[in-house]
């Protein structure tokens, strides 16, 4: 089973920086896309970053020049650098992989689409 673990939120002041990053666990065949996402108090959850097997990355305007996503093959994580933090960043990030699983069907393989959801991490930006 496919889990995916975020970490590296915390409490920064506004104009610094942290490094989020999440990790996937479980056998995975084909990887597709992650997306970072993010939700603050009251508000609806709004897409952040998101990166595809491929390596191609797109941003949100709210990310456009500050957020980096990055993908560490080797350590099966993915990572969003978050810089120039203000107070309008404060939310829960979570991550969202959407992949391929394999398996053995019958006499041939069964190939299906699925996703998953970390549980998310607090970045909380407050002088």
């Amino acid at each position: 089973q496919v889990q995916l673990v975020e970490s590296g939120g915390g409490l920064v002041q506004p104009g610094g920086s942290l490094r989020l990053s999440c990790e996937i666990s479980g056998t995975i065949f084909r990887f597709d896309k992650l997306e970072w996402y993010r939700q603050a108090a009251g508000k609806q959850r709004e897409l952040v970053a998101s990166i595809t097997g491929d390596g191609s990355t797109n941003y949100a305007d709210v990310a456009q020049g500050r957020f980096t996503i990055s993908r560490d093959n080797a350590k099966n994580t993915v990572y969003l650098q978050l810089n120039s933090l203000n107070v309008e960043d404060t939310a829960q990030y979570v991550c969202h992989l959407e992949y391929i699983r394999r398996r053995v069907a019958g006499h041939g393989m069964e190939f299906t689409p699925l996703d998953a959801w970390g549980r998310g991490t607090l970045v909380t930006v407050s002088s």
